[in-house]
């Protein structure tokens, strides 16, 4: 085989791959999951996702209870660059937090 055919296919093969994650990272398909943990209280949990999150009373209460008894509980969807504030300002505030 020729090796510039092989060097143009790795390369090829390698934008491709980088492409692929950089999409990834920018489509709107990502989810906010606050994981729960037994430190913080109902109220504080439900406190920060109103603010950080733009959560009403209902919304954060509910999405806490899930976190209680389902262990996590996605609390926003959206864009990478839309989510990652909102995670750092959850996990400033002592709350695990993670994007998927």
């Amino acid at each position: 085989m020729n090796q510039d055919y092989l060097f143009n296919y790795q390369s090829h093969t390698e934008e491709l791959v980088e492409e692929e994650v950089l999409l990834d990272t920018l489509k709107d398909e990502h989810d906010l999951y606050v994981i729960n943990d037994e430190v913080n209280t109902f109220e504080y949990v439900i406190e920060t996702l109103k603010k950080v999150c733009g959560h009403t009373s209902e919304q954060a209460e509910q999405c806490t209870y899930i976190i209680h008894f389902k262990g996590l509980c996605s609390v926003k969807k959206g864009s990478f660059r839309t989510l990652k504030p909102m995670m750092e300002a959850i996990c400033e505030r002592g709350i695990h937090a993670e994007i998927v």
